[in-house]
Formats: C-alpha cells, structure tokens, sequence
C-alpha cells in the first residue's frame, strides 16, 4: 500500500483521524510552551551567547530541543534529560541481573517498573541539568558585555530549576498521552516536531543567503546534493533489514511425521543501534568544548582548538567514538545466546546451523557485520555534514543526526498508518453482510 492509498484511507477511519487530532493538538502545545520564557532572562543577551557558542554541547541540546534552550523557555531542556535517563536505565538493565529479571520475567508488571525508575531518574538528571544552567547564566555575559541574568541569586536559580524541571516533566506527560491515545512514539515525535520546528527559519536564511551572495549556486548545489545523499541514504538503511532464515522443527503428531512447511526468517536491522551512538559521541565530545570555553587558561584554550571542526583530531576522535558506542550499545540491546535460546525454546532453527552454542555464535558473526556496516553509516551521515559545512564555509549547520531522527520517526508513522488502513480495510471486508452470510453457510 503506498503514501497516497493510505492518506485517502485516513478520512474514512474515525478511530484514526481522532488519534491524529489528538496528536497534533498535543505538539501545538508543546510549540505553545516552547516560546514561553522563563523568568529573569535578558533574552537578546541569551541569543548573542547562544550564536557565539555554535559547535557545543549547548547548541547540540537546542536543536533537540527546537531552539527552546537558546530562549529559554520552559521546555528549554526538551525530552534529553529522559533520553538520558532512558539510556542509563538500558546500561543498569544489562548489567544488573535483578533489573534485567525485573524488565523480562515480571510482564507488564516490570515494565511499569522499570518506566517508573526512568521517571524518577529523568526527575533527578532536569533538576541537576536546570541548576547548572541557572547557575552558569548567572556568571555569563553576551559577548557585547551585557549579563545574561540582569539580577542573579538564590531567586533566580529556585525559579530556574523549578520551571525547567516542571517542563521537563510536562513534556514527558505529553509524550506518553501521544503514545497511549495518539499515533506514533510520543518522545520521538516531540523531538522530530522541534527539528521540524526549525526548519522553516533555515528555507528563509539559506534564500537570504543566496540573494545577498553569501552563498554562491554552486555551493547551494552541493549542499543540495549532501542533503539528498543523506536522507535517500537514512531510508535505505532504515528499510534494509538481513533476513536470517528459519524453520520449525519435526515432529510427531500421533505416530504420524509432521514436517511444517512454514518458510520465516528472522528480520535484523542493518543499523540496530540507530541514532544513539551519535548522540552518545557528540555528547561526550562537545562537553569538554563547552567547559574549555569558560575557562580562559591556556591548556582550555588548546582543548577547544583540538575539539573544534577545524582541527582534524576533532573529526578522528568523533569517527573512534562513534564506532565505539555503536558496538557497546549493540552488545547491550542484542543478546544472541537468549535470542538462541528462545529459538529453541519455540522449536525454530536456522537452516545448517546446529542448536544452541552453534546457533549463538553464527549470530554474533551476523551481527558483528551488521554493526560495522552501521557504524560506518552513521559515521558518514555525522561526519560528511560538518566537513561540508567547514570546507565550503557555509554559514549554517546540516545536521545529519537531524536528518537520521526525522526520517526515522517518519518512518515509524507511516508504518502505523498503513497498518491501520490495513485493518480498517480487512474490517470493512468482513463487515459486509452478504460476505458473512456466505461464510456462515460455508461454516467459517
């Protein structure tokens, strides 16, 4: 079923058109919320700051966070402090085995658990977040001189951590209404919507650009060309999935051999790891960038022309750090032996290739591949945007992590949209009297 075949549906289903309004109502929220300052900022200020500190961690966070932190507004810290917390969660459910029996053996019971943990630590990691922010304004100026903050105190950082970690939690809210009673991962969407969000201001400053000659054509059309390479590529990978096949086993029913002959195969994802391994690089690598430059000592200094686009130390250590966690995060999220072991346990086996240890370990060399492939992807998609930008001077950032996250969450809607215009279509033929009438003559 293609795109338009499913739009057309989407009138006809009202249980997905409510899903749909419920969906956008709640991101028109969030955009509301998004443009609400918080209290005791110089914003003129904060947007000076926020243009000179392009290429930190700062400016990596507000793209998550729709240009939210570089106003500060109430949902200036976005979904990232649950981003975090979820990704610690996965990490301490890999490692400790009462976690782990918590979130597999214990049902929907352990997955209401472990969710509720993630709340309690997303709570911690905004109200720690918040107050670094309160307090590092308090001591920034614009690079005109003007402060940040034109009355700092104990006021001012209560006020701070207590708006920003009460939007932080509003938000969380928002996502799991979008998830339970709209369409679609309802922290994804919010992410994607911020990006999205941004986009409109980039069409205008790219065309401003060309007609004052601050980009000449034959740069717009390489960035045009980067851009398409990088979202035909995103889909591709996104789509692309190795088939391992599988069969069930014989086996005897009644004295008599029953060979099923039921052809399946085991679908895994060319890049299992997805955006988070960029997210995890970018992070750490922008961190010391961001600390260097409110430190005026020399070795700050060297740190941050080291971790800075020009040098091209920062593109080798990004490229080892995004190898790295994407085969770290792989190992935590994919486990052979267990994915083995359910195997047998459901009479399945991959044709040639023996139960148990054997099973396990022709896994592991699958998935070692597919992990390199992936690492190698998201490597090009990171780091091909930053050095077109710096070779070709052009005076904005293409983010490839952007690209990576839209089309996926893109993706992810269109799915749930055909599989509901797929039902919605079985229903109708099932709904037809005459249909039904014959089905029960038949005895069906």
């Amino acid at each position: 079923m293609n795109i338009i075949e499913i739009i057309k549906k989407i009138p006809r289903i009202e249980e997905l058109r409510k899903k749909i309004l419920v969906t956008f109502f709640i991101l028109l929220i969030y955009r509301i919320g998004a443009h609400i300052p918080t209290p005791g900022i110089d914003t003129t200020a904060l947007a000076e700051f926020f243009k000179s500190a392009s290429g930190t961690i700062l400016s990596f966070v507000n793209m998550f966070s729709g240009g939210a932190l570089s106003r500060l507004t109430v949902f200036a810290l976005g979904v990232m402090p649950f981003i975090s917390a979820s990704i610690i969660m996965q990490l301490l459910t890999a490692s400790f085995p009462s976690l782990e029996k918590l979130a597999k053996e214990e049902g929907e019971y352990g997955r209401r658990k472990i969710m509720q943990y993630t709340r309690y630590l997303t709570l911690l990691i905004a109200i720690i977040q918040s107050a670094g922010i309160a307090i590092g304004l308090e001591k920034m100026h614009a690079p005109s001189g003007i402060p940040i903050v034109p009355e700092p105190g104990f006021g001012f950082i209560i006020t701070t951590v207590v708006t920003l970690t009460a939007g932080t939690m509003f938000l969380l809210w928002l996502g799991e209404k979008i998830t339970s009673k709209g369409i679609g991962n309802g922290v994804s969407l919010i992410i994607m919507a911020g990006i999205l969000a941004s986009l409109p201001g980039a069409i205008i400053n790219l065309i401003t650009y060309l007609k004052t000659g601050q980009m000449e054509v034959n740069k717009f059309i390489i960035l045009a060309l980067v851009v398409a390479f990088m979202i035909i590529s995103v889909i591709t990978v996104e789509l692309a999935e190795y088939k391992v096949p599988i069969r069930q086993t014989k086996r005897f029913v009644s004295k008599t051999l029953i060979v099923s002959s039921n052809r399946s195969y085991l679908p895994l994802k060319l890049n299992p790891a997805n955006v988070i391994p960029i997210i995890f690089a970018a992070s750490i690598l922008m961190f010391p960038a961001t600390i260097a430059k409110f430190i005026q000592k020399p070795w700050a200094v060297k740190i941050s022309e080291i971790l800075s686009p020009q040098n091209p130390w920062y593109y080798i250590i990004y490229a080892a750090l995004i190898f790295i966690f994407t085969y770290y995060y792989t190992a935590v999220i994919f486990n052979p032996k267990e994915l083995a072991e359910n195997l047998n346990k459901m009479g399945m086996y991959i044709p040639g290739v023996r139960a148990g240890k054997e099973t396990e370990k022709y896994l592991a060399r699958i998935v070692n591949k597919l992990t390199f492939i992936g690492a190698v992807f998201l490597t090009i998609i990171a780091i091909v945007p930053l050095l077109v930008t710096y070779k070709l001077g052009i005076p904005f950032y293409v983010g490839g992590t952007a690209v990576l996250i839209v089309v996926g969450v893109g993706l992810d809607i269109l799915r749930r949209l055909e599989a509901a215009a797929l039902e919605f279509s079985y229903d109708g033929f099932l709904k037809k009297p005459k249909l039904i009438h014959k089905l029960k003559k038949l005895g069906i």
